[in-house]
């Protein structure tokens, strides 16, 4: 029977003093508020968003609501290689070990189909195969720290018979709810085989997955207009919760200590739609490793992005 603190909250954090934390899609909505409590603990944050102003006024925003927070703006587009690489390039200048990769940014509800710069179907493009190309090109940074984590943030339709990777980039046919699905889908099978191969090369890195439960965030802005009713009604009442809330799986798979390697994290009260963080059950497909690994062979294959260990891994 899994246990987990049963009122786990921001209060229950440690220090996180003298460690530097990278957030995706930390403008708003859950993003935000995964980088203003990291800063509240101490940590350096970089708070990136694919526009520059944007960035720049979250992160005068937590400076007031944090006074003494030390938090940076910067450029991150995931649905541009060439911003990722950028991206990376500046972290490598700045000379510090990256203690803390939060993978949060992504798109939903994308009424017709669209595709990145490079090409691929924007919601898979952007939500996986970004951060796969992001966690890929920070990895000697992550290294580099004395206990690397890296956690991405998936959500509960990942579970869905909709979330199913056979048309990845859904070039077939294209729905919506089914492109987010299977991004979803493969940030959990992504979160897997990287501590699988982080145990294979013997480096000390937890991987974490967390779905955050359902509350109306920027993500809905892209949806149908019932949709994004609905979002704007649940928070608070029958299922839903605050953004505040719905933060706390990802901060408390960033920052407890009985974090396992490779573990899903979520909202444990009413149908994982909201209560306090702690294990939930995986997805199906995710307990495929063969899945998870062809996943990463394509990943690698259009991304262009090898992960380097220090030693060889299949």
């Amino acid at each position: 029977m899994r246990h987990s603190p049963p009122s786990w909250t921001t209060e229950d954090m440690p220090s996180l003093k003298g460690r530097l934390a990278v957030v995706t899609g930390a403008t708003s909505g859950i993003g935000y508020v995964t980088a203003r409590e990291l800063a509240r603990a101490g940590a350096e944050v970089v708070v990136t968003g694919r526009d520059a102003g944007r960035a720049r006024r979250a992160t005068e925003d937590m400076a007031r609501e944090v006074p003494g927070a030390r938090v940076r703006p910067d450029l991150l587009d995931l649905a541009d290689l060439a911003s990722v690489t950028g991206f990376a390039h500046r972290v490598e200048h700045g000379g510090r070990p990256v203690d803390l990769l939060v993978n949060n940014a992504g798109v939903m509800g994308i009424r017709h189909r669209a595709t990145t710069r490079e090409g691929f179907e924007l919601t898979v493009g952007t939500n996986h195969l970004g951060h796969f190309a992001l966690t890929g090109r920070l990895l000697p940074h992550l290294l580099a720290a004395p206990a690397p984590r890296v956690v991405t943030v998936s959500a509960a339709i990942s579970r869905s018979a909709i979330a199913e990777l056979s048309d990845l980039q859904s070039t077939r046919k294209y729905r919506p709810l089914n492109a987010y699905a299977k991004s979803k889908l493969a940030n959990v099978l992504f979160a897997l085989e990287l501590q699988r191969r982080a145990d294979a090369a013997g480096v000390p890195l937890t991987s974490a997955a967390v779905h955050p439960g359902f509350s109306a965030t920027g993500l809905q802005r892209h949806a149908s207009r019932p949709v994004r009713a609905l979002a704007r009604l649940l928070p608070g009442h029958f299922v839903g919760q605050s953004v505040a809330s719905a933060a706390l799986p990802t901060l408390y798979a960033a920052t407890a200590e009985d974090v396992a390697p490779g573990g899903f994290y979520g909202p444990t009260g009413r149908f994982e739609t909201r209560g306090a963080p702690g294990p939930v059950d995986l997805p199906t497909p995710a307990a495929d490793a063969g899945l998870a690994a062809r996943l990463w062979r394509t990943s690698e294959s259009l991304t262009h992005v090898r992960y380097r260990w220090p030693e060889a891994v299949p």
